[in-house]
């Protein structure tokens, strides 16, 4: 019978006591055995022979007399064990190959022994397992699993913080937002598309990469530090682990801000998210593009200086962001002339 509808720890521990009222526990033997001799003596006692006595009881009669003097289960287990005759180096290429590879089971292991030469069953395979795990040589799969259920995500950051809730730019480079484009130029061919947005002066930086990894962040940080026109404060990044390890590095030593979205929050990201759109509309879908990253990422540079030079904007007032900084500065300029 099925059981369903209940939480799982109950129909858990309901099996776990079934089994138990099914198993004969050494003190659940001994009380059988009594009750067996109790019946046979009372038996006997109201005149029937030991024979008669033990047939009624359903027990041969030898057994009776046996647990008449002691009714204890003692151990069946030999008072000299046999000792395991495997050989040393067997037992380390089982330990050798469960410790490359903590996950195998006995299976996969006993295939790669006998590749190595090894004449031995998966029996003994998982005789040689259960041995090493007892004398603490190797961990058990089962322990491996919760301790990768238990594991904490995401990771902790070295270096970046929470973005604050109150946070956003009023000046060019304030806080600079950064975010990841999957973009498949042909069948079996993908890139990843680095886009830095400013949302102030709406200045764009681009680059492609094979793969979005902390190490091409790291790299993609050195060119939009050099394409953007003014200085960065702070980097506004998603959990993405691209933006970690060597990336949260090369922001530390360049004293730049780091700051990582809330999670679920993708509208934080709003602004880079909408120049993404503009990349992979205005220029992956329009132009006929090389496949070679040598020969895109020139393309990627000139289409980065149409946006911000030429390309008006509709939250600049039709100016590009190029003339917005050139009037803002100008600005700026005019005000410490007066003061």
């Amino acid at each position: 019978m099925q059981i369903r509808g209940l939480p799982g720890h109950v129909i858990r521990n309901a099996f776990r006591a079934a089994r138990l009222l099914a198993a004969k526990t050494p003190d659940f033997e001994a009380a059988r055995r009594r009750d067996a001799v109790a019946r046979w003596q009372e038996a006997r006692r109201h005149g029937l022979t030991a024979e008669q006595a033990a047939k009624a009881v359903g027990c041969p009669l030898s057994t009776l007399y046996r647990w008449a003097k002691d009714a204890t289960v003692k151990s069946r287990r030999p008072k000299r064990a046999r000792k395991p005759a495997w050989a040393t180096e067997l037992v380390r290429a089982v330990e050798e190959w469960r410790l490359e590879e903590p996950m195998w089971g006995k299976a996969r292991i006993t295939v790669k022994l006998k590749e190595q030469g090894f004449n031995v069953s998966e029996a003994t395979v998982g005789r040689i397992l259960a041995h090493l795990v007892k004398r603490g040589a190797i961990v058990p799969v089962p322990a491996l699993r919760k301790a990768a259920n238990r594991r904490k995500w995401p990771p902790k950051r070295r270096f970046a913080q929470r973005l604050p809730k109150a946070a956003k730019a009023s000046r060019p480079g304030q806080i600079v937002q950064l975010d990841t484009l999957s973009i498949t130029l042909a069948p079996g061919k993908h890139l990843k598309h680095f886009t830095a947005y400013d949302p102030v002066a709406k200045w764009t930086v681009a680059k492609a990469y094979s793969r979005a990894t902390a190490a091409s962040a790291a790299a993609f940080l050195d060119k939009l530090i050099a394409d953007m026109p003014f200085k960065i404060d702070a980097i506004q990044v998603d959990g993405g682990s691209e933006f970690m390890a060597e990336f949260e590095d090369a922001c530390r030593k360049r004293a730049i801000t780091l700051y990582v979205l809330p999670p679920k929050s993708p509208e934080l990201n709003g602004a880079v998210e909408r120049c993404n759109s503009s990349w992979r509309y205005e220029f992956y879908a329009v132009y006929d593009l090389p496949h070679s990253l040598d020969e895109l990422n020139p393309l990627i540079d000139a289409f980065q200086h149409r946006y911000n030079t030429y390309r008006p904007h509709r939250a600049l007032g039709g100016k590009t962001p190029a003339q917005y900084l050139a009037a803002r500065q100008a600005q700026e300029a005019a005000v410490s002339h007066l003061a």
